[in-house]
């Protein structure tokens, strides 16, 4: 029996063919970032394009699927170190980091007051930028009860201010004939997100890749203290705190490259394998960077951001430059 096609009928079949098509351009992008064509900040250039022009169609898994790759990429660089060099380098990074995060905490509490910027919101941008971006944000939140909405804006004025520094670090650096310890170092410390730290330092050099994600590795750990004094401050007892245990996983991985030979002769390929799924990880951030999260910013957590991140890049370059 003919079955009559109706208007809304046609609709729905022209719609659910739009889905399909958004899916597949996905996909095809994703395998492009598997290849050697595509370097990290054009994973993430790449992933913004996509945001803007056809949406994240898998939306609802990517916070997921991006914590979880972008913890297996870290772990999987711990193969491409030796445990002597790494505690050499978290050692060289401890005083500036623990400099830059007392600093950044109480410039982030005058800025918010200044700029009459929500109280949560402000406290979660100033987190993200003293410690480990997107990681720190989503640790802190429950300590301090955050809601949806104050979590959202914090992470995407970090997510933006990254999106910028995984170009204009390795410009900067380059120009200022950085070496490839001085740059590391400046990345681990300056930048907020692990996952745009280690796209920027894997941009200018193997060695500056090494320092940069040992020091911010050793600089998350601050998350554990940080939530605890949170708690405290916001008067929020009894909440519970998330552990980056993943970074335990980081130094065995250093831990059997140093001593085993097996880890020692595929560390290579591990290596490789896991900086391809950074930026696999950078895609998907970019991708996650729709209009709306854009606009749910405002100027007022954008500027809180941008001047945190200015006070703490800068100051710390010129130590590095001139005393390092």
């Amino acid at each position: 029996m003919y079955k009559k096609v109706t208007p809304t009928m046609r609709y729905k079949h022209i719609l659910n063919k739009k889905i399909t098509i958004r899916e597949i351009i996905f996909i095809l992008l994703l395998i492009l970032c598997l290849t050697p064509v595509v370097s990290a900040p054009l994973a993430l250039l790449l992933g913004i394009i996509v945001a803007q022009w056809i949406g994240h169609p898998f939306l609802a898994v990517n916070h997921k699927a991006t914590q979880i790759l972008l913890q297996l990429s870290v772990v999987g660089l711990g193969f491409g170190m030796q445990i002597d060099s790494a505690i050499q380098t978290g050692k060289d990074g401890f005083l500036l980091t623990v400099i830059s995060i007392i600093g950044t905490l109480s410039l982030g509490y005058v800025l918010g007051k200044l700029l009459k910027l929500e109280k949560l919101t402000a406290y979660l941008i100033t987190v993200g930028t003293a410690i480990c971006g997107g990681s720190a944000i989503a640790a802190v939140s429950p300590t301090v009860k955050a809601n949806e909405k104050q979590i959202s804006v914090a992470l995407g004025t970090i997510f933006v201010l990254n999106a910028l520094a995984l170009f204009v670090f390795p410009v900067i650096g380059r120009a200022l004939d950085l070496s490839q310890t001085q740059f590391g170092l400046w990345c681990a410390v300056a930048i907020q997100d692990t996952s745009s730290v280690v796209g920027a330092a894997s941009k200018y050099g193997t060695e500056a890749l090494q320092v940069a994600t040992t020091v911010k590795l050793t600089r998350a750990l601050w998350i554990i203290p940080i939530s605890l004094l949170s708690a405290l401050a916001f008067n929020t007892k009894g909440t519970r705190i998330k552990i980056p245990y993943f970074i335990g996983l980081f130094v065995l991985a250093i831990i059997l490259n140093s001593y085993i030979p097996f880890f020692q002769e595929i560390g290579t390929y591990v290596v490789h394998i896991s900086k391809v799924g950074l930026t696999l990880t950078l895609f998907l951030i970019g991708a996650s960077l729709s209009r709306d999260v854009l606009l749910s910013v405002g100027y007022k957590a954008i500027l809180q951001g941008l001047v945190l991140w200015l006070c703490l890049a800068i100051p710390v370059l010129i130590y590095i430059y001139f005393c390092l």
